[in-house]
């Protein structure tokens, strides 16, 4: 069986334009979303993905061969080719979830809740190897990454996070990684590396094997049942963080206080640390149920 895993790098405040990237890729994704719209109709008649999409690029990109009808490549000039191509991919995905979303409402034929198509994006560009990205010798803490700098695409020098790349060197070195993506998270970039392994799963026959029943509870935050296949319990544990959930609790509790005495648009950036609270709640959640799992040899 394959897994993917995933981990972020946050890239170390340096001027470099990651900014001017990001609004430009999101501007082409926005522009390509519209144009698609228009010429919906035909697009869907082609029924294979992949000549769909060919049909989809020579509608903005021109070659020797092939004008283009709209004006992509004037609006976003010598943009890479490889991130053009995900900007297209990207707005013919979200054109084809509206339409078909519009289809499904327009058979229920409710008069409320008609789906909207959203042309702002948060799109992230992916730096695909050799092209968009290229990797520092070994044990260093750099990468070249290609970026907009307002006029051009150039290649700039990005330094990574020592311990995230230590991190990485340690416990992904050898695996199979895809191409980078670029994450922005509380006003930090990160760039999100994917890593690809073969898992064998176990080869203990089924009635002989040992369970792991999670039931996500209320009043605790999960309990962890160790039982096997008959359904005899050999053990359970009840997994709390009771200081966490205090600090999130108290933070709700300051946010109704401060909507009542001002607007709730003026708490925003309340809502986003509780909101990071709870992320991490979740993920110590389970780092405790796959330790109790562990633990226990559950298959």
């Amino acid at each position: 069986m394959q897994t993917v895993s995933s981990y972020g790098v946050e890239l170390r405040k340096q001027n470099i334009p990651v900014r001017q990237t990001l609004e430009i890729y999101r501007s082409a994704v926005s522009y390509l979303t519209e144009i698609y719209e228009q010429v919906w109709e035909k697009l869907a008649e082609i029924p294979d993905a992949k000549r769909r999409f060919n049909a989809a690029e020579h509608l903005v990109h021109t070659t020797k061969k092939n004008p283009a009808r709209f004006d992509f490549d004037l609006r976003f000039p010598k943009m890479p080719s490889y991130l053009r191509r995900a900007a297209i991919q990207h707005a013919l995905g979200s054109v084809s979830s509206y339409e078909t979303r519009m289809d499904l409402w327009e058979k229920s034929g409710e008069k409320v809740g008609k789906p909207r198509l959203a042309y702002e994006n948060h799109a992230m560009p992916v730096f695909y190897r050799d092209v968009m990205y290229r990797e520092e010798k070994e044990g260093k803490d750099e990468a070249y990454l290609k970026l907009y700098d307002g006029h051009d695409w150039k290649w700039f020098c990005v330094h990574l996070n020592h311990t995230d790349m230590e991190y990485l060197r340690k416990n992904w070195s050898g695996k199979k990684a895809s191409a980078p993506t670029l994450e922005k998270r509380h006003h930090k970039y990160f760039l999100r590396f994917s890593y690809t392994e073969e898992v064998t799963l176990t080869k203990t026959p089924v009635k002989e094997q040992i369970i792991c029943s999670v039931d996500l509870g209320i009043n605790t935050d999960a309990v962890c049942t160790i039982m096997r296949a008959d359904g005899t319990v050999l053990g359970r544990k009840f997994i709390n963080h009771p200081s966490e959930k205090d600090r999130m609790y108290r933070t709700l509790g300051r946010i109704r206080r401060f909507q009542r005495e001002h607007s709730s648009a003026q708490s925003r950036g309340r809502w986003a640390y509780t909101k990071r609270l709870n992320i991490e709640l979740g993920r110590k959640i389970a780092g405790a149920i796959v330790k109790n799992a562990e633990e226990n040899h559950a298959d």
